[in-house]
């Protein structure tokens, strides 16, 4: 088809940052139209948090990707609400496509977006892209959304009937795009000035489409096996570190249930599989509950006396609350926007009951500085960990980080690599520094609060709490 001569179709990503099994970029191409592929960044600082980054760097994966099929993609800076009517008039298109957001500033946006451009006679599609189940269809026999996730999985397992992935759509044709508002950015523009921080995060991390990929097969081939055994170990190339990829969309949770099944691992499929559910069933609670990541869906929580700790949040934060495998997970983070999931458990009860931290603090910080940043499940695990959410741990079950680092990193190697003061420790001295007596020479800070009196104050804290309630 000739570009020039047929009127584009606008072709809207946002967290599907990919070509293949890409639903509304098959439903353009089959237009038979020529594409305008587009991306909308908010206008501001381009980089604020590691989801920023990771995000501008995806974005600029999917550029060159587009490139090397004859494409581009078209990068404007800010508000879509502007820039998608003002694009599709100046280029006379009669169609925009899209995949989903279910998230609720997203989900709002895409709302008034559709009906403003309806309104200009622009056809909108907008199709499902990003979960296996959109998250308003998997519901009890009452028609009532799941509070528990064992039945929600049970009935979302029980429809597993998923259609193939796409492939990337063939012999797509581009138009070039003339028109465009004056808030155009060159995607390379997205990646230039990035803070040194956040450039420090990139020799951890790939971007692109075909990355995601070849983490997935490399998983499958010598980790998915014995994952079920292996995934609480964090010195352990065991887990899929597909969470990046999954949350700006270069690969898609249907790609990697097809992958799973056909590599026939029982044990260790249906356990990494259960995690993908895990992130279906946080998206259906987000649904259900647009304000998850600041109330309390358990309200008896509603009077925790939370403490007001600056110097405890920072020391967190930074990891030096004086604990390894705290301080380990919380330096990994800031290295490298990732966290082990088994540590991210250990972090978050440290938070909320040594500290007795409100866990709103913790959501916050999560959201800052992980690369993987999803608003669904960042709250829901929080609210997991500190026993406020619909199905959580109990708040008396209180993790002892030492235990945990005895357990689960019993050699201690995951410490050593985070906590380089720690390198020279030998036995069981790298989980209790401060019993080996040479934490002057090692730099290394003592704990800031005690084990069994951090205890005793949260169990206190929760009885009063239930007094109240």
């Amino acid at each position: 088809m000739d570009g020039t001569s047929s009127s584009p179709v606008v072709v809207w990503f946002r967290d599907d940052l990919r070509l293949a099994d890409n639903l509304a970029l098959t439903h353009a191409v089959r237009s038979g139209q020529p594409l305008w592929c587009v991306y909308v960044r908010p206008a501001g600082p381009v980089c604020t948090t590691a989801l920023d980054w990771w995000q501008a760097r995806s974005v600029q994966a999917l550029d060159h990707t587009l490139r090397a099929c004859g494409g581009r993609l078209h990068l404007f800076t800010g508000q879509a609400e502007q820039i998608l009517p003002e694009l599709v008039r100046q280029g006379r298109c009669k169609q925009v496509f899209w995949n989903r957001r279910y998230d609720p500033t997203g989900k709002a946006t895409d709302t008034r977006l559709k009906a403003q451009l309806k309104q200009m006679g622009v056809a909108v599609h907008s199709t499902p892209g990003s979960l296996l189940h959109e998250p308003w269809t998997v519901r009890s026999r009452a028609g009532q959304p799941f509070q528990v996730f064992g039945a929600f999985w049970r009935a979302a397992s029980a429809a597993a009937h998923y259609p193939a992935p796409l492939p990337v759509p063939s012999s797509m044709v581009f138009a070039p795009c003339m028109a465009l508002p004056a808030a155009r950015m060159p995607p390379d523009a997205a990646v230039q000035n990035l803070p040194g921080w956040a450039e420090a995060m990139r020799p951890y991390h790939a971007f692109a489409e075909q990355d995601a990929h070849a983490r997935l097969r490399d998983f499958i081939a010598h980790a998915l096996q014995h994952y079920a055994q292996d995934r609480d170990f964090p010195s352990r190339d065991a887990t899929s570190e597909l969470s990046p990829f999954l949350r700006t969309g270069q690969i898609t949770p249907a790609q990697i249930w097809h992958a799973v099944v056909a590599a026939g691992v029982q044990d260790g499929g249906a356990k990494f599989l259960s995690e993908i559910g895990w992130r279906e069933f946080a998206w259906s609670l987000l649904w259900e509950h647009p304000d998850l990541n600041t109330r309390n869906l358990r309200p008896e929580f509603d009077t925790m006396p939370w403490r007001v700790d600056p110097k405890g949040l920072v020391c967190w934060q930074k990891g030096r609350t004086g604990y390894p495998l705290v301080d380990a997970g919380m330096r990994q983070l800031w290295q490298t926007g990732l966290m082990h999931n088994r540590v991210r458990m250990v972090v978050a009860s440290f938070l909320v009951k040594h500290l007795l931290v409100d866990w709103r603090e913790g959501e916050r910080w999560f959201a800052h500085t992980l690369v993987d940043h999803d608003p669904a499940s960042n709250p829901m695990n929080w609210q997991w960990n500190a026993g406020t959410g619909v199905e959580s741990a109990p708040f008396f079950r209180i993790m002892n980080p030492v235990l945990q680092s005895q357990k689960f990193d019993p050699d201690g190697t995951y410490i050593r690599t985070w906590v380089p003061e720690l390198v020279g420790l030998h036995g069981s001295d790298i989980h209790t520094p401060w019993q080996a007596n040479q934490l002057q020479r090692t730099g290394y800070p003592a704990p800031i609060v005690d084990h069994g009196v951090a205890r005793a104050r949260a169990l206190a804290a929760w009885s009063a709490q239930k007094t109240k309630a």
